[in-house]
């Protein structure tokens, strides 16, 4: 079973989706962060954190391996659910891994983001041990926008992450509903989504008739409303 996560950081929409018996948890970042008009980052996150108890990724925001540790540090201390955020190269291009060792010995929850390869996941598979949870979020949807297929990339990462029972692969960035039912078939364990594509996955069902019927009827309304006359 593919879990859904909700991508949010709005304080509303949280509680909506929270409620939902289809979203299983919740991620966010500092870009979400900013868009939902958070000013102060401890304080936001911990009134999320208090909205819900599933799980909450919330990411370090610093760029050295220093830094980085200590906030992770401080995040994992908010709330049981929380799932510290790392990327998986500061902006740089150096590897983090001795921010997401040293996390993760500590039995640090994480979830690796900004994953673009199954060299990658390669990579954060030999820095972890095989008891903390991790999750590997691989950014489909941005590999797709630059013309690469991100398929493969996910059947290598979870080929080799299969050893490893705390590991859970995550699709991100979606860009369509069917992203789910392509993560459902190669076996990711998780998609996070932001909440319009998750409403659409909720009616999933419909025939080609109904479809047809729908749109018809969608063309047929907005005419009317045009006041169209040939």
């Amino acid at each position: 079973m593919t879990k859904i996560f909700c991508d949010i950081a709005d304080i509303k929409l949280i509680k909506k989706f929270n409620k939902k018996k289809i979203v299983k948890g919740f991620t966010t970042n500092p870009t979400l962060m900013r868009k939902a008009g958070a000013k102060n980052y401890q304080n936001y996150s911990k009134k999320i954190l208090g909205i819900t108890r599933k799980p909450v990724s919330c990411e370090v925001f610093a760029d050295d391996i220093k830094n980085m540790i200590l906030q992770g540090k401080i995040i994992n201390k908010w709330a049981k659910n929380v799932f510290v955020k790392v990327p998986v190269t500061n902006s740089k291009g150096k590897f983090m891994g001795k921010v997401i060792e040293d996390l993760n010995k500590n039995n640090i929850k994480l979830n690796i983001t900004a994953v673009y390869s199954w060299r990658q996941t390669e990579q954060i598979l030999n820095r972890i041990n095989k008891k903390t949870k991790v999750i590997i979020s691989i950014f489909a949807g941005r590999m797709a926008d630059c013309g690469k297929d991100p398929l493969p990339q996910f059947q290598k990462s979870i080929k080799i992450a299969k050893k490893f029972k705390n590991v859970e692969i995550l699709w991100a960035s979606t860009r369509e509903p069917y992203n789910y039912l392509q993560a459902k078939k190669l076996g990711c364990q998780i998609i996070t989504a932001p909440p319009s594509i998750i409403e659409k996955i909720e009616k999933f069902g419909k025939n080609f008739e109904r479809l047809t019927t729908d749109t018809v009827k969608g063309f047929l309304i907005d005419s009317k409303k045009s006041k169209f006359s040939l």
